[in-house]
């Protein structure tokens, strides 16, 4: 069965003139474990998708299924819960909590949650984002691309099942950018998840297994990478 299934998926914004139809009858199937990328000119609908995804947004028709689970049939209370447990989602803009520190940006999520830190999981990924030496470190004592580590850290701290990333190297240098995408992709293996990242940058979506391509609402292209890591 496909971990992720997308049927018939529309998503309309605003009426009669206004009307803006943000995605338009999509479907599409993910296996578990694949990293795919979509790609998309600004506003064909990829965004709009991730977001469907995340539960972040409502879609106007059709039906999205995570690990058989469908999404928007739970009631407001467990799609809040499935955002947290569920999804980890990066944004191209940090959105770090300036008065916490890396630990406590990390570990919100789980807080939020009435849960207890996992330690062991928590070191992991310190190590694995190259932040054990900057745990106490506010987000304005960080540099541009360790705020995006924290992110990724925080998305990643509740073991979500699938990553969604949105444009997560836009707002960074070309260094800092490949380094943040090299950083998903480790996580990625280490963990054996499901990742999806929205991205115009053709170097980044070679990287994937598969490149989905999506144009004024539609899926246009979706071929898997021959040599896709």
């Amino acid at each position: 069965m496909d971990f992720l299934r997308i049927e018939n998926l529309s998503k309309v914004y605003g009426r009669d003139e206004n009307q803006v139809i943000a995605l338009n009858r999509v479907f599409l199937s993910i296996d578990k474990g694949e990293f795919t990328a979509i790609m998309g000119s600004s506003g064909s609908g990829k965004s709009t998708l991730l977001h469907m995804i995340a539960g972040v947004d409502v879609p106007t028709s059709g039906k999205v299924f995570l690990d058989g689970q469908d999404v928007y049939a739970q009631s407001k209370e467990k799609l809040s819960i499935f955002r947290r447990r569920q999804v980890g989602l990066i944004y191209q803009f940090h959105n770090l909590i300036p008065t916490l520190n890396v630990v406590e940006n990390i570990t919100l999520p789980v807080l939020l949650d009435k849960r207890k830190v996992n330690r062991e999981r928590l070191g992991d990924l310190l190590e694995l984002l190259g932040l054990s030496d900057r745990r106490d470190h506010l987000p304005n004592q960080l540099s541009g691309g360790q705020q995006q580590r924290v992110a990724i850290g925080r998305a990643l701290m509740n073991a979500p099942a699938v990553m969604l990333a949105d444009e997560p190297t836009g707002s960074l240098d070309s260094r800092n950018g490949h380094e943040i995408i090299r950083l998903l992709k480790a996580s990625h293996e280490r963990y054996h998840q499901t990742l999806l990242v929205v991205t115009h940058d053709e170097n980044i979506a070679l990287q994937a297994d598969r490149i989905v391509c999506i144009s004024d609402g539609r899926v246009i292209r979706d071929e898997r990478q021959v040599m896709g890591r």
